[in-house]
């Protein structure tokens, strides 16, 4: 597998010109090579793909072994640079060009790689590797449906918990307690709570704030799951019942998330999915201040492409994981956020798939 992804990377560089590439993006190389020791990089060379590694691979740093089919490199002098190296092996197995992530690489260590090996041409890798990250295989599916799985159960258990008086920051730590208890690496990031005013606010860092009767309280969590990272976003109220407002509000996010879930489809755009959940806030007078984008892609990373935003262009591929998360905040109010890990599905194999199953329904707790 892990072969076949450096494969396709390495018809991208020939095609532009570079007979080797160095990966310095860790997500990149744990994609690419399977695990991704610290400081390590991958050369893509001419004769030989090799995992270069300031020191051995720290099995307690991480249990992700490198592919098998892959050769270690370990650097003779552990303060030395991996990319540094990288570069002076592919100048040795006879490259004439070097494909770099100009986008991870500082100006510094850009300089080091051109005069370790004045003869090599650079060039920009770009996003190639990114790009080959949007479409999992079923295997990394199964990964991110394993950590929604454990998201779930954790945020199950909490709501069957007391809640009120306690602070946002405690029931955060409890979840991410919980998100390990049930087998996940860890947060994917991190959890937020937030109660009262502090509800419905995107990435809301939790505070010492307690809950409280009446509060409206939204949790976003995630698991990692053998480095595949989801989430889950979800809104309830505390008390015996929901207040009017409350319930028009939730009504009108629910009515919104449901919009974007359902046109996520192949070859739908970004931004009309992004559309589709906007133009139902928008009409109700939610225009401003809604948040730049309505969703992005997972996996490696939480936050990876495609962006379903506004001014996103591109199609949406099958196999492809996303997040639809929208939200209203009301200043001094709180607000709602509804957030799920969708992958897209063709029609003929019954739509998105929903790997975030906790309920929607507006629960009083």
């Amino acid at each position: 597998m892990y072969a076949a992804r450096r494969d396709r990377l390495r018809e991208r560089c020939h095609a532009a010109g570079s007979a080797a590439a160095v990966v310095t993006r860790p997500a990149n190389v744990r994609y690419l090579a399977g695990a991704a020791p610290q400081d390590a990089v991958l050369l893509l060379g001419r004769r030989q793909d090799l995992l270069v590694c300031a020191g051995p691979p720290d099995d307690r740093a991480s249990p992700w072994r490198p592919d098998d089919t892959l050769a270690l490199h370990i650097l003779a002098e552990p303060a030395g640079d991996p990319a540094v190296a990288a570069a002076d092996l592919a100048a040795a197995q006879g490259a004439d060009a070097l494909a770099v992530e100009e986008h991870h690489l500082t100006v510094t260590r850009h300089r080091a790689l051109a005069s370790v090996a004045p003869r090599l041409r650079l060039a920009d890798l770009g996003g190639a590797v990114e790009q080959l990250r949007v479409v999992k295989d079923e295997e990394e599916i199964s990964c991110l449906r394993i950590g929604a799985e454990i998201a779930d159960q954790a945020l199950g258990e909490l709501l069957e918990s007391i809640l009120v008086g306690r602070t946002e920051r405690h029931l955060a730590l409890e979840l991410e307690r919980r998100l390990v208890d049930h087998g996940a690496d860890g947060p994917a990031f991190a959890t937020s709570v937030a109660t009262g005013p502090n509800s419905g606010k995107r990435a809301h860092r939790p505070t010492d704030r307690r809950v409280e009767e009446g509060d409206f309280l939204s949790v976003c969590l995630g698991a990692t799951y053998r480095g595949y990272r989801c989430e889950i976003g979800r809104t309830f109220v505390i008390g015996t019942s929901p207040a009017d407002w409350q319930i028009e509000l939730y009504d009108l996010v629910f009515a919104a998330q449901r919009a974007g879930r359902e046109a996520l489809a192949p070859g739908v755009a970004y931004r009309d999915v992004d559309r589709a959940a906007r133009q139902v806030l928008d009409s109700a007078g939610y225009g401003e201040g809604l948040v730049a984008l309505t969703g992005h892609g997972v996996g490696l990373e939480i936050e990876e492409d495609p962006q379903l935003a506004p001014a996103a262009m591109g199609k949406l591929d099958a196999c492809v994981p996303v997040t639809v998360e929208p939200g209203v905040h009301l200043p001094g109010r709180g607000g709602v956020r509804i957030d799920d890990t969708l992958v897209v599905r063709p029609e003929a194999d019954g739509g998105p798939e929903l790997l975030t199953i906790t309920t929607k329904e507006l629960l009083a707790l």
